[in-house]
């Protein structure tokens, strides 16, 4: 089971980062609330970089748990599970403040 759960957290690790990367590149769809709940009209009108950016963050910062969860199930060390905490928290701070402020910069 523990080996199946590193290839998966691995691989998610992996996809993550690779969606993270191609987001902070603005290539490719982007995968964004603000971005999916838009019409089209404002879609055609919105500035995206910031939506680009915010969206490279949060698929580094998932990444990154992912690959703590891998390392976690690797080593069985207890403590990065304050590790895993503590980047869930900063993931979810950062996408609430960070659509905060693109929104009244509007």
């Amino acid at each position: 089971m523990k080996t199946a759960e590193i290839i998966v957290s691995i691989t998610l690790a992996a996809a993550a980062y690779i969606i993270g990367f191609l987001q902070f590149r603005q290539k490719g769809f982007l995968i964004n609330n603000a971005y999916l709940f838009a019409s089209k009209e404002e879609r055609l009108q919105m500035n995206k970089k910031p939506h680009y950016r915010q969206s490279g963050v949060v698929f580094c910062l998932i990444g990154t748990l992912c690959a703590l969860i891998a390392a976690q199930a690797v080593s069985k060390a207890g403590i990065l599970i304050y590790f895993i905490a503590a980047v869930i928290a900063v993931t979810i701070i950062y996408a609430i403040v960070s659509s905060i402020v693109i929104s009244l910069k509007k």
